[in-house]
């Protein structure tokens, strides 16, 4: 099969329907359309915020193919414009320069304004992490409303406010959200002044937190719910043992935090730590924090 044109075609186009079979778009107008290796597509990552495009081209493969790729992606969705986020590290192990900057189109006045599960939020694909927002949260964040209703709720590496924004709409009774950036904070009480929330319920902290946590401890506070959503601590299995321990500090002061019958939502996104061992990581956190965890 010769690789051209027509082949990227087929295969974005095939990416693209097999996104509408799930119904994302009953959900949000933001959404992954190109999952690289997953849609036979390897090193291309595609994420729609409404009209636009943001995508990764991590392989010299894909880089080759650039410009073919991002003319097919326009013809196919119909959206305004591609923005390349070409930033990751893995670019380097490849031999490829670090590249951002509009690709196809015109963009519209940023931040956009992307819709989910009836809440808004603001994203800036050109300065923040990744593309852009976390859309692979999408449900986890819809589960977080579901329960967070008269609690406290503490949310680290909160980012932009996905969770943040979530707890308040399912009626928290307080939302503290932490972060080390404080554009990220910034953004993220705009998330909530957006969609109406009540701002006297959020609170905002900037700083490391590790550091943070380990205040809180010896500050005696205690929360009902606590978000740990992390930035990878292991972006390859040689980095899962420094990972571990991270892991295990956060999750162990996370357990001490929390009330009793509070709740803990905690997530790993790094590649080089497996289920089996994060839960592993998460159970020894418990045990070590003298608590019982279901």
């Amino acid at each position: 099969e010769p690789v051209d044109k027509e082949f990227f075609r087929k295969r974005i186009r095939a990416a693209i329907d097999s996104r509408s079979t799930f119904q994302v778009s009953d959900q949000s107008n933001a959404c992954r359309l190109i999952y690289a290796e997953s849609d036979g597509l390897p090193g291309l990552i595609v994420d729609r915020y409404n009209n636009v495009l943001v995508a990764q081209f991590l392989t010299a493969g894909t880089e080759y193919s650039k410009d073919t790729l991002a003319d097919i992606l326009l013809e196919e969705t119909g959206c305004t414009a591609v923005y390349e986020r070409s930033d990751a590290d893995v670019r380097e192990l490849e031999g490829l320069p670090s590249t951002t900057g509009l690709l196809r189109g015109s963009l519209p006045e940023l931040p956009v304004t992307i819709a989910e599960f009836n809440l808004k939020f603001h994203v800036n694909f050109e300065a923040g992490h990744k593309t852009g927002f976390y859309l692979d949260q999408r449900e986890n964040r819809l589960t977080v409303r579901a329960l967070a209703k008269e609690k406290d709720v503490l949310d680290c590496f909160c980012y932009t406010g996905g969770f943040s924004v979530n707890a308040l709409a399912g009626g928290a009774k307080s939302v503290l959200s932490v972060d080390s950036s404080a554009d990220a904070l910034e953004l993220c009480q705009q998330n909530v002044a957006l969609n109406g929330l009540p701002t006297e319920r959020h609170s905002t902290r900037e700083g490391g937190v590790f550091q943070l946590l380990r205040k809180f401890r010896d500050e005696a506070r205690a929360f009902d719910l606590i978000i740990l959503d992390p930035p990878k601590f292991a972006p390859t299995a040689a980095h899962a043992e420094k990972a571990t321990r991270a892991y295990k500090d956060i999750n162990l002061l996370a357990f001490k935090l929390l009330r009793p019958n509070g709740i803990l939502v905690t997530f790993s996104c790094s590649g080089g730590v497996d289920t089996a061992l994060f839960q592993k990581i998460v159970a020894g956190a418990a045990l070590d924090a003298g608590v019982d965890a279901q």
